[in-house]
């Protein structure tokens, strides 16, 4: 069986690690077929506020590893939750700060409109302690972003605070006022919440760690698999390298811990029925 073994959230950075092309070729050395890649933060490209410049840069790195090696990759486009606490740290208005946000959401989705990527993301909201206000403005972004995605008819990836069942519900409800399909709310490192009453319909993207993939599968089959590869020298290897994806694939499906079905409804049907690819 063919398996398109895909890493749902991977990092490429010719500025602070290896580059598109080096990860690529590694990713694809070990298994890997296809690459679902978001861009990374604007600052850590020196963009400043010029959200445009930090999403057409992720463009760029796709085209690279799509002319140069064999692996199929796919651009993810949005604002980072980080982007709007910057903003508010650097002294602007939440109003105009959240404004700015919305801007650059709504560029995101043109992007995808015109067939130059396959998604909204990552958004959300911080994964650290910020004021009542804040988390407001944050919420109000994801699900605007959810809407966007709804009218583009996208799916959209989630970066959150560690989730459980009650933020999966609470995304779930997110999902149903923005009109979005619930299954193309994508749940960006998300721990093994497999089983339906956990995820309420969202699809849970999960850090492809062993014990994460194997409390997955023992619970039910519809979820993605990533690494949330950082590519920075800093960093090595994290957050989980570039060839953990295929090899964890790989070494299940030799362990009969996946079988054969198990993986290409991983890597292929779900792929597809989320992203249309």
């Amino acid at each position: 069986m063919d398996i398109p073994i895909t890493d749902n959230h991977i990092h490429v950075d010719p500025v602070n690690g290896e580059g598109p092309v080096a990860v690529a070729e590694k990713f694809y050395r070990a298994g890997g077929r296809r690459m679902i890649i978001p861009n990374k933060p604007s600052w850590t490209i020196n963009a400043g506020t010029d959200y445009r410049k930090t999403m057409d840069t992720v463009l760029g790195y796709v085209e690279m590893i799509n002319r140069e090696t064999e692996v199929e990759a796919h651009a993810v486009v949005g604002l980072h939750p980080a982007e709007l606490s910057r903003l508010l740290e650097a002294g602007r208005e939440i109003e105009k700060a959240e404004e700015m946000i919305r801007n650059g959401l709504e560029y995101a989705q043109s992007l995808v409109l015109d067939g130059m990527a396959v998604a909204i993301g990552e958004v959300g909201r911080p994964h650290y302690p910020v004021s009542d206000e804040e988390l407001a403005a944050h919420n109000r972004l994801m699900v605007y972003a959810m809407e966007l995605a709804a009218e583009a008819s996208c799916p959209v990836q989630l970066h959150t605070e560690s989730s459980g069942p009650e933020e999966f519900r609470e995304f779930a409800g997110m999902a149903k006022r923005a009109g979005i399909r619930k299954y193309m709310v994508i749940k960006h490192f998300s721990g093994p919440l497999t089983a339906p009453e956990e995820n309420h319909g969202l699809t849970p993207s999960l850090i492809a760690s062993r014990d994460v993939v194997r409390d997955g599968i023992r619970k039910g089959g519809h979820f993605l698999m990533e690494t949330d590869y950082l590519d920075d020298i800093r960093r090595a290897g994290a957050v989980l390298g570039p060839k953990t994806v295929p090899r964890r694939t790989l070494e299940f499906i030799n362990k009969g811990i996946f079988t054969e079905e198990d993986a290409y409804r991983i890597h292929e049907e779900t792929v597809e029925r989320v992203y249309g690819i």
